[in-house]
């Protein structure tokens, strides 16, 4: 392939990648998106592969082969619930993907470097491995927190930020070994993998469950300034183009979240909160009242009446898969003249925009999906709202509870409606392991059981 050629397939390719990105801004042009990603990245593989005679090599094309239909396989069958598990598994590849190009290419440059170009060659190959084991490891705990392998509560290590300060500090002296080029620079270099490595299972250990949205959307990011390192090594224009715009980009969407929580960034990053799911509740606030469990029937009455009802998802209603169920209730009120709208907070679920692509899953217009600053204030003018499978999102102590460790994050005031129906396994705490007063208060009524089994109930009735 000729330089120009291969200079308009990775213009191309690029172009085609933040159009990707713009396409993924919004539910309704996601899937364009994905396809323009799709393309992009097809061309920028077939580019390289042309460029460097990996199209001759039988290798090369049966590893692409068989990568490409477990890909395909994984994709087609994983389930929505498991979506953020396998997001955080395929930042692991590529943080070990940054880690192996950085020691191959210490071990065999790709070009003879003398000066200042040996010295940039040898940090590029520092920030590579450093960056990759980090990816690595954190994003193989995060899947094990996703995946329940791995208790959700935050590990609280004594004096945890004095060791990632030492960590830190180890790994500095170590690349200066590697920059000093002597015997031992192989050796140096294995040592800041392991090293950075632990700083990534720390990390992330320390970061409880409520805080996982934004620790997907971190480790994105690291994912993608990993392969910006790994273009540099390789003298690879698109791989840096590529890996920066993956990188910025989750860094903007994790600031985002953050925001949207009331949290600094790096308060998260050096140890969220978040407790094992349905542990004992922590805080100081203590409950008043009872909860008082409803029916079906008494819920569809209430449903009957109202002229506005506000949906608020959760991940109780993605783990039921009752998406589906919930779509034909929504059309059957909009059908008697029901005004009904869904209430997206920002950390709903455990993947940014997770309710948004399920709620797009069922089919549901995209014009009564509205995120928690459009609907907010409409709150106190609703007649029944519906909380399914959500339970942070909807605690009212984040305002009125000064000791509770989601004190301050936004929530959305499902308290203020006239009625509220709250979706629940059992009495047990949410996801962060912190109790929820709404719960309580005299206008909340719980409906337990499985959400899928509950939402049915209520659509055959409603039916009839």
């Amino acid at each position: 392939m000729t330089p120009s050629l291969l200079a308009t397939s990775y213009i191309g390719a690029g172009v085609l990648f933040i159009m990707s990105l713009k396409g993924l801004s919004h539910p309704e042009t996601a899937r364009r998106g994905n396809m323009f990603g799709a393309i992009g990245m097809g061309i920028a593989v077939l580019a390289v592969a042309i460029q460097v005679g990996l199209v001759t090599s039988p290798y090369v094309i049966g590893a692409v082969l068989i990568a490409g239909t477990i890909g395909t396989i994984v994709a087609t069958r994983v389930e929505m619930t498991a979506m953020p598990q396998l997001v955080a598994i395929l930042h692991s590849f590529v943080g070990a993907a940054a880690v192996l190009v950085g020691l191959s290419n210490h071990l065999a440059p790709a070009t003879e470097l003398f000066g200042a170009e040996a010295t940039i060659n040898d940090l590029e190959t520092i920030l590579g491995v450093f960056i990759g084991a980090l990816t690595f490891t954190g994003s193989v705990i995060a899947w094990g927190k996703l995946q329940g392998v791995i208790r959700s509560k935050p590990l609280m290590l004594p004096g945890r930020h004095l060791l990632n300060v030492a960590m830190i500090v180890a790994c500095v002296w170590l690349g200066a070994i590697v920059l000093g080029d002597g015997p031992r620079t192989m050796t140096a270099l294995l040592a800041i993998m392991v090293v950075a490595g632990f700083i990534g299972i720390h990390l992330v250990m320390a970061i409880g469950g409520a805080d996982m949205p934004v620790v997907v959307s971190m480790l994105n990011s690291y994912s993608g300034w990993a392969a910006s390192a790994a273009g540099f090594m390789l003298s690879n224009d698109l791989l840096i183009i590529t890996g920066a715009l993956v990188g910025s980009s989750g860094a903007i969407l994790s600031y985002i979240m953050c925001r949207a929580m009331n949290r600094s960034f790096i308060s998260v990053i050096l140890g969220g909160f978040g407790g094992e799911e349905g542990a004992a509740p922590t805080g100081t606030a203590v409950m008043e009242g009872e909860m008082v469990a409803t029916t079906a029937e008494e819920v569809v009455e209430q449903l009957k009446e109202a002229q506005s009802v506000i949906i608020v998802p959760g991940y109780g209603m993605a783990v039921a898969q009752a998406q589906h169920p919930v779509r034909e209730i929504v059309d059957v009120l909009r059908k008697r003249g029901t005004l009904v709208r869904f209430a997206i907070h920002p950390v709903a679920g455990r993947l940014p925009g997770h309710m948004n692509v399920l709620l797009a899953e069922a089919n549901l217009p995209y014009d009564i999906v509205l995120e928690m600053d459009e609907i907010s204030g409409d709150f106190e003018k609703t007649d029944v709202v519906l909380v399914i499978g959500a339970n942070d999102i909807v605690n009212p102590s984040a305002l009125d509870d000064p000791s509770s460790p989601i004190a301050g994050m936004p929530v959305l005031p499902a308290w203020e409606a006239e009625s509220c129906i709250v979706f629940k396994r059992g009495r047990g705490a949410g996801y962060a392991g912190v109790e929820n007063p709404l719960f309580f208060k005299p206008k909340t009524r719980m409906m337990y059981g499985d959400a899928k089994k509950s939402v049915e109930a209520i659509l055959k009735l409603l039916k009839e």
